[in-house]
């Protein structure tokens, strides 16, 4: 399995999957990123995969379903939650829910569905299960619920709902790949080293993306296992503190340096 990140606007990523003979993007809230990389690569579109509906993830679905190649241009399909519908999503998808990447190959890569609300009330996360056709760890595409030190902010869902979710994302295996929708990294950390001075991995970390963002690079993806290691979201202890921790990162500024 092959996983590229294609950049748009300012800080988001478009995840793009190619698996066997099926190619899928996540969360396409820009379509010319998409059509660039399917006209520069020769490759068509099996599929989507939406996580929630705010714009920077669905704007690009129009454009797509009306410019892009597609594998079944009859039936191209869109996976999302319910409330997506509108927005262009074809097939609905609830949790724990479990499709084949592709139909050509049953014993591949499989993709299985978790409801993780609490950014937004709707919001999926997808996660990629390898196969012994497709050996390795899974792959979790998590939108703007767990972030590279971070979480997503509560735009519609409830502190309890977002603590839930991270508490079931950071069940994982360690060795799991968090590919989530945005670069934040460097200022995730920037404040995770604020909260937490005396954490080393944190400092060793936020050091390490300085040079790479420095370089111009991408930080993503990140692994659940460093992400319990120095991302102080996961990290809380209960619900009272994890919406503390959320409101003081809302109102937090990064010294200047």
């Amino acid at each position: 399995m092959k996983i590229t990140p294609l950049f748009a606007f300012s800080d988001n990523i478009i995840w793009a999957i190619e698996s066997d003979d099926s190619v899928w993007v996540v969360d396409p809230g820009d379509a010319q990123p998409v059509l660039k990389w399917l006209s520069a690569s020769g490759k068509s579109l099996t599929g989507v995969l939406i996580t929630h509906h705010h714009q920077d993830h669905v704007g690009g679905l129009p454009s797509l379903l009306d410019q892009a190649p597609w594998q079944d241009p009859m039936a191209p399909r869109v996976l999302g939650p319910a409330y997506c519908q509108s927005f262009g999503v074809n097939t609905v998808v609830t949790d724990e829910q479990r499709l084949p990447l592709s139909d050509q190959s049953p014993g591949g890569a499989s993709l299985r569905v978790l409801a993780v609300p609490g950014h937004t009330q709707d919001h999926l996360a997808y996660l990629i299960m390898p196969s012994a056709i497709e050996p390795g760890p899974a792959s979790l595409f998590c939108g703007d619920t767990l972030f590279a030190g971070g979480c997503g902010r509560l735009l519609g869902g409830t502190a309890e709902q977002l603590y839930d979710s991270l508490v079931r994302l950071a069940q994982l295996p360690d060795d799991t790949a968090v590919y989530c929708a945005h670069e934040y990294t460097l200022s995730n950390l920037v404040f995770a080293a604020h909260v937490r001075p005396d954490c080393l991995p944190t400092q060793d970390r936020l050091n390490q993306v300085r040079l790479i963002r420095e370089r111009g690079g991408c930080t993503l993806p990140s692994t659940i296992g460093l992400e319990r290691q120095t991302n102080p979201f996961l990290r809380t202890a209960g619900l009272p503190a994890f919406a503390a921790l959320r409101q003081e990162k809302d109102s937090f500024r990064a010294p200047s340096r």
